[in-house]
């Protein structure tokens, strides 16, 4: 594989799940009672650990794609 579609992967791979994550992110603002309401009803959980494991998750994503996508996109642009 040259250089260049790798590059392409890694940048569309990130902007991929940059665009996930901010979904998510405003799915859990505009419909976080609701989200609540069925987790809660599956799972005996609280609000407070409904928003911590909410706010781990997309921060333990953001964190893999910097390291899945971004920073390999970026040595490869730095390689150019």
């Amino acid at each position: 594989m040259s250089p260049e579609t790798l590059r392409s992967f890694f940048g569309w791979c990130a902007v991929g799940n940059l665009l996930f994550v901010s979904v998510w992110f405003f799915l859990f603002l505009g419909l976080h009672e609701s989200l609540y309401r069925l987790h809660h009803r599956w799972f005996e959980i609280s609000r407070p650990a409904f928003d911590t494991i909410h706010y781990a998750g997309m921060a333990g994503y953001k964190i893999a794609t910097w390291l899945l996508c971004i920073i390999p996109y970026l040595a490869l642009r730095l390689l150019a």
